[in-house]
């Protein structure tokens, strides 16, 4: 049986990678015609999001990459942010 959530109850839900990183808590929901078109994460203090980001507050996740909404949400691993440290000694 398929089981119904509100959009309310995903408010500050913790996200996960499909690898077990704790990536940030939901903050938004981003909805288009009657559709969810993505989610706006909040990068938290401990989370995988904050270590990769720095300063910047969260992304936006598409609705596509999640793959499972329960108690907490879990994201495939192509949502993470890439960074290397090497774009930036290049610019300089």
């Amino acid at each position: 049986m398929l089981k119904m959530k509100r959009l309310t109850e995903t408010y500050d839900m913790k996200v996960f990678t499909d690898s077990g990183d704790y990536f940030g808590d939901v903050e938004e929901s981003i909805l288009t015609t009657n559709k969810i078109f993505g989610w706006r994460v909040r990068a938290t203090k401990n989370s995988f999001l904050n270590k990769v980001l720095g300063s910047a507050k969260g992304v936006i996740v598409p609705h596509q990459l999640v793959k499972s909404i329960g108690d907490i949400m879990i994201i495939s691993k192509a949502a993470v942010p890439s960074y290397s440290g090497e774009d930036e000694e290049e610019k300089k």
